[in-house]
């Protein structure tokens, strides 16, 4: 029986256990994977501790990105077969789709056959961050040449696939880290400007390096009291745009400053372009021509073995990081 990944109760990363289960066939419209890598993502780790926007139902699976080859094809699948090599878009819902383990079911449509120019590892971390970082700033945000962009947490592995994205269309990124230790390494992956946190005015630097204009998009996985120097840094007409919540703080609404600025704050998750066949579908076809190109390229960070997922998920958790996360099967 292949070996899988499972959760029992919520907590630290220790409540990862690898057990020997059955894994079912695929059923209509489902395609089934043996599994040789996988892209560790911050929602595994809140899904594991119960911090997440799903509740495990246990014992659950968990995982979203994996990379692999095709082993059988569920009834009314014709764009696979046994033996293709692919990568798997992130499926909605953990219990049923769970990627962590050697084989794992998942939805064809949740399927693509990736550039050959990638291996297993490159592969398995494209999809979470490439499409999260597309959907919200090309599809919602429409970003474009000149535009000023703020990616707080920029050096994760969605902050790094919209810094190359904003590179992409011309647009100009600015990049935030807590500390002055990744900032020499977010410069060399081609941030124009840094801030530093915890030792820079975050509002009075944005307005230094956009001369006042402010930046017109703010891309925050924080939330927090922050928000509100973003907000203070932006343009006229600026959309921030919320795809986490790492601040364990309440996330304010910047009301006057929303108000003067006529500002947009919404909330965002990958799935609103997943779950809609034709924007998922222009996403995925610039992200392979990008890659095909090698302007989007994925930065790895450290590889674990399946073996080590425990470990790995505490890696994820201490944010030393600069980019993803892989586990190879």
């Amino acid at each position: 029986m292949p070996r899988v990944v499972r959760i029992h109760e919520i907590g630290g990363p220790e409540v990862l256990r690898i057990e020997n289960i059955d894994v079912r066939a695929p059923e209509k419209g489902e395609v089934q994977i043996q599994v040789k890598g996988l892209g560790l993502n911050r929602a595994e780790a809140m899904f594991r501790s119960g911090h997440y926007l799903e509740a495990p139902k246990f014992p659950s699976r968990l995982g979203y990105e994996a990379a692999g080859i095709v082993k059988s094809v569920g009834q009314d699948v014709k764009n696979f077969s046994p033996g293709d090599i692919v990568s798997v878009i992130p499926p909605t819902g953990f219990d049923k789709y769970g990627v962590y383990g050697e084989v794992a079911v998942v939805p064809a449509q949740n399927v693509v056959k990736h550039p050959s120019s990638l291996s297993f590892i490159e592969a398995s971390a494209i999809w979470m961050q490439y499409l999260t970082a597309y959907g919200a700033l090309i599809d919602v945000a429409k970003l474009t040449k000149g535009d000023y962009v703020v990616i707080p947490a920029a050096s994760s592995s969605v902050g790094l696939a919209a810094i190359q994205l904003a590179n992409i269309v011309g647009a100009i990124p600015i990049a935030t880290t807590r500390t002055s230790k990744k900032k020499k390494a977010l410069e060399e992956v081609g941030v124009r400007h840094v801030i530093v946190t915890q030792d820079e005015d975050v509002t009075k630097r944005l307005q230094e390096i956009t001369q006042n204009e402010g930046a017109r998009v703010v891309f925050d996985p924080v939330g927090g009291k922050g928000v509100q120097a973003l907000a203070e840094g932006m343009s006229f007409g600026g959309i921030m745009i919320e795809y986490g919540a790492l601040s364990p703080e309440p996330t304010p609404f910047p009301l006057f400053t929303a108000l003067l600025k006529c500002l947009t704050m919404r909330g965002y998750v990958l799935f609103e372009v997943i779950n809609d066949s034709e924007r998922v579908a222009c996403a995925v076809k610039f992200i392979v021509n990008a890659i095909e190109a090698k302007t989007l390229k994925p930065i790895i960070d450290k590889i674990f073995t399946l073996d080590e997922i425990v470990d790995a998920h505490r890696y994820l958790e201490s944010n030393q990081q600069f980019g993803k996360i892989v586990v190879t099967v």
